[in-house]
């Protein structure tokens, strides 16, 4: 059965399991005992024998959505099918409380166990999933890969059912540690296992600038699915300092690795200052770090910075680093006695110039940052 199919039965099955455990065969429990009152024994078995065969076909659909494909986007319904097995638990031991219906009473638990089975096997086949991605095609502009956005919002959709999977979790045979329940151990590897994924992905880039980009975008957007939802109770505020640590420290490698070889072009020697051939070797400089300046711009606008608030720290922390920077040296290069008023012809860029230059980066394109 295709799963579209399947999951309009479910929903079918989950009314037709509640009338029948709440309403029809209590309803039949009562009138057996009312036929055959003052012998048990035959009440019980006529009532075994009438509710037998719809019994068996309802336990009988739900194993068979316990037994099927481990895909990880039937969680959702399977999650459905336990949570209706275990709030049904009570009614079987109520209504099939006698000697004869002792194998429905055991098949129903059997089943609402494999379906516990079957959740833990999902979330197996999205360790699979992840492990499998392939990284071969770079995201466009070092944006926010796919693989990232689906298991976020996969795990956060889940944890909806937070209570439902730590039962699931806890039925298992794991051991939780003092300050972590299965679950929560369960979500760690999962997010582990995306964070080593996109590592391995970043290294695509033969710039290893956009390498940063990527990992702080992707960073990101992790943190911000963990924080405001009940992944983050799982996960801890321990969990996202941590985190938030790591996109910064991607941050200050991107800095290192696109504009620390710039810095070092506007330093200025004070010793060397007067010296012959000073104001060639800062002539040099400027036009090396025009150069560089130009072809850093042209690349870094057209990357994308996906968060509007790490874009702007982005931008002030590379203000920060230049404008003084470049100023300085400008200020210097000016004074210069064998430049003089031929300064101009060599400076291509004011402070605001630059300033407004860092403001055009990140930009992307729309195709990036989707």
């Amino acid at each position: 059965m295709q799963w579209q199919e399947l999951e309009d039965e479910i929903d079918r099955w989950i009314k037709a399991a509640n009338v029948a455990l709440r309403i029809l065969f209590p309803s039949e429990r009562r009138l057996c005992d009312r036929v055959f009152f003052g012998f048990s024994s035959a009440a019980d078995l006529s009532f075994m024998e009438v509710c037998r065969g719809s019994t068996i076909q309802l336990l009988n659909f739900a194993d068979a959505v316990a037994i099927g494909s481990r895909s990880p986007e039937r969680l959702f319904k399977v999650l459905d099918v336990f949570e209706t097995m275990r709030d049904l638990m009570v009614e079987f031991e109520s209504v099939f409380s006698d000697q004869f219906c002792l194998v429905l009473r055991h098949e129903a638990v059997t089943i609402w166990k494999r379906l516990g089975e079957a959740v833990r096997g999902i979330f197996m086949e999205l360790e699979n999933l992840i492990r499998r991605d392939p990284a071969k095609a770079a995201v466009p502009g070092g944006g926010l890969h796919p693989i990232t956005r689906y298991v976020m919002n996969y795990l956060r959709a889940a944890c909806r059912s937070r209570q439902t999977l730590e039962q699931v979790f806890e039925e298992s045979n794991g051991v939780p540690s003092k300050d972590s329940t299965l679950l929560t151990v369960q979500m760690s590897w999962i997010m582990e296992l995306l964070e080593s994924n996109l590592e391995v992905k970043s290294k695509v880039y033969k710039d290893p600038a956009l390498s940063y980009v990527f990992l702080m975008n992707n960073g990101r957007y992790i943190v911000q699915k963990v924080r405001d939802g009940e992944l983050g109770v799982l996960l801890g505020e321990d969990w996202i300092r941590k985190h938030n640590a790591k996109v910064k420290q991607y941050h200050m490698s991107y800095q290192r690795s696109s504009w620390n070889k710039m810095l070092g072009l506007l330093k200025v020697d004070n010793a060397a200052v007067g010296t012959n051939g000073f104001g060639k070797a800062m002539k040099e400089k400027l036009k090396e770090f025009n150069m560089q300046f130009d072809e850093v711009c042209k690349a870094h606008s057209t990357w994308v910075v996906f968060d509007e608030q790490l874009r702007e720290e982005l931008r002030i922390s590379l203000a920060k680093l230049l404008l003084p920077a470049y100023g300085n040296f400008i200020g210097r290069f000016q004074n210069l006695a064998d430049i003089g008023k031929n300064a101009d012809r060599y400076i291509r860029y004011g402070v605001e110039d630059i300033e407004a230059r860092v403001n055009e980066l990140f930009k992307g394109t729309t195709t990036a940052r989707k």
